[in-house]
């Protein structure tokens, strides 16, 4: 606070967990449901299914790479509520398809609204009011994506239960618009500077400083300090989503379906614990250490989930492999920031999120196929394992290029 009167990033920052938690739980946590929603309901197979899923993910990474250009076309607030629309038609076609072949057309609005309404969009949204205290912005409005879990699944579950998919999905579409209309014209129309602040809070005339200068795409993605976070982050969360993704069908031969739901929760709760954390502590500490620590937290993690065979092991597992899902997705727009001049963070983030969703999208096919050719998860959750621990490497090493 400044004057006894509380700083409005942080109403903006709160309004960046509320987007997240619709975005996460529409475009994130809903295909799941969809697909076994799908599969009963239709008859479709699973792969068919998933197929569009894919569809998805790739294209909306294609859009994410563009979304700075968004942004300056359309603005962040006109960019929000543009994405809820199209997440809004996108979750009707999802529900009123009849035949495999129209997932695919109903997962160009839904790419399109994930590329405008998730990770890239919400770094886009905190970062013209943060500069110093980022990572805890940064902590807040990416809460709202483990949030979006929490509560979207269930919610699913139940609606769809209860009144069918085509209801529950046009209740969720007319809810997430109006919600993110509230949102874009309250908090996103905003700037610092239309409101005679400064980033952090600060005085108005520290707002004044030198422009940086600004890369191009091609001259950000051949500088050593992009390859080795873009590489180093992708590996990461393709081993997350790879696991992620067939979670509930591991730990269900041991605990039970209801268990195994819960302790899926579970690390989902612990996402935001540890992304809270991680947040409180970062600072001006060397992030990229930070980064490999909560890789190597996931590594023991996975590990458990391997040879434990017993509830308490696997609880554990779930603990701290969940401790470290939030930061795979915050991290990287916070060591971008330290890396990189402040007018090209926001391309350098774009960038490295749409690589690495052009990366998890074949995760979890590429499990299921692994856990088929040997009917059970032995196989593939140790090479999840391995491709953590290059992952975790590949980010430490970057550690020497970050200044070149």
């Amino acid at each position: 606070m400044r004057g006894g009167k509380r700083f409005f990033g942080w109403s903006v920052a709160w309004a960046a967990f509320a987007l997240a938690v619709f975005a996460w739980g529409i475009g994130f946590y809903g295909p799941p449901v969809f697909l076994q929603t799908l599969h009963s309901s239709r008859g479709w197979s699973i792969s068919e299914i998933s197929a569009a899923i894919t569809f998805q993910f790739l294209l909306s990474a294609l859009l994410i790479a563009y979304l700075p250009e968004i942004h300056r076309k359309f603005g962040i607030a006109g960019t929000s509520f543009g994405g809820a629309l199209l997440m809004a038609a996108g979750l009707v076609g999802w529900s009123s398809a009849w035949q495999p072949w129209q997932l695919f057309v109903a997962a160009i609005p839904s790419a399109a609204g994930w590329a405008t309404t998730s990770g890239a969009a919400l770094n886009s949204i905190v970062a013209r009011w943060f500069q110093r205290d980022r990572p805890k912005a940064m902590g807040l409005a990416f809460n709202g994506a483990s949030v979006g879990g929490v509560l979207f699944v269930p919610l699913w579950l139940f609606l769809i239960d209860r009144f069918g998919f085509q209801i529950a999905a046009l209740s969720v579409a007319i809810v997430t618009v109006s919600a993110v209309a509230l949102l874009s014209a309250r908090y996103f129309n905003s700037t610092p500077a239309s409101l005679g602040l400064a980033p952090d809070n600060d005085p108005a005339t520290a707002a004044v400083a030198k422009p940086a200068p600004r890369l191009s795409r091609s001259e950000i993605v051949r500088t050593p300090r992009f390859l080795t976070l873009s590489v180093g982050f992708a590996l990461a969360l393709f081993a997350q989503i790879g696991l992620l993704s067939h979670l509930i069908v591991r730990l269900t031969p041991d605990v039970g379906i209801a268990s195994a739901g819960l302790l899926v929760s579970l690390a989902t709760i612990c996402a935001m614990l540890g992304r809270t954390l991680a947040g409180r502590w970062i600072g001006d500490h060397d992030r990229r250490i930070g980064a490999a620590v909560n890789i190597a937290v996931q590594i023991i993690g996975v590990l458990l989930l391997i040879f434990g065979n017993g509830g308490m092991l696997l609880t554990l597992g779930c603990i701290l492999f969940g401790l470290g899902i939030g930061n795979l997705v915050s991290l990287p727009p916070l060591i971008a920031q330290q890396e990189f001049e402040r007018e090209d963070v926001v391309t350098v983030v774009a960038v490295i999120v749409a690589i690495n969703q052009a990366v998890f999208a074949f995760a979890p096919a590429l499990v299921g196929a692994l856990r088929d050719a040997t009917s059970d998860y032995l196989l593939p959750f140790g090479i999840i394992a391995c491709i953590q621990l290059l992952a975790a490497t590949t980010v430490l090493v970057g550690r020497g290029k970050a200044t070149s």
